[in-house]
């Protein structure tokens, strides 16, 4: 699959966006749901996801594939484990995404479901969906100005 927008052709990739597994926990439910909106719905010509586990495993063809396009991390915790794992893996992070730093800008939500999120949890990942959409875009402007440069 070729990703190209505005002439910028990822050399047939995309830019990578990672959550954070988070399992049993509303804020890595976020961010997988947030990573979904961005890839299936805001950005779905020019982004791609991947499993985070996958890495952790040592999957070689994960790796390869980090290694080879730039990554946009979101991470529920401070433990940034999908940052982590990213850079372990030899991939690149261009830009991160805490959904705890989104939340301090939306104090009044108060999500609390972790299987099904709640009106809040929903309204959280839109929010962090439109971030990791920034995120996206600036990685891209910034892989664009690069093959100008060239």
């Amino acid at each position: 699959m070729c990703a190209m927008t505005d002439g910028l052709n990822l050399a047939g990739e995309m830019v990578l966006v990672i959550p954070c597994s988070g399992i049993g926990k509303a804020m890595g439910t976020i961010s997988r749901e947030a990573t979904y909106s961005v890839v299936e719905d805001l950005r779905p010509e020019v982004s791609d996801t991947l499993c985070l586990s996958l890495l952790v495993m040592g999957d070689e063809s994960a790796h390869a594939r980090v290694q080879r396009v730039p990554c946009v991390t979101i991470d529920g915790c401070k433990s940034e484990c999908a940052r982590r794992n990213v850079e372990l893996a030899g991939g690149t992070v261009a830009e991160r995404v805490q959904v705890m730093e989104v939340l301090k800008a939306h104090r009044g939500l108060k999500p609390k479901a972790v299987s099904e999120l709640d009106e809040d949890g929903q309204a959280l990942a839109g929010f962090v969906a439109k971030e990791a959409m920034r995120a996206v875009d600036r990685t891209i402007a910034s892989v664009a100005r690069k093959e100008v440069a060239k």
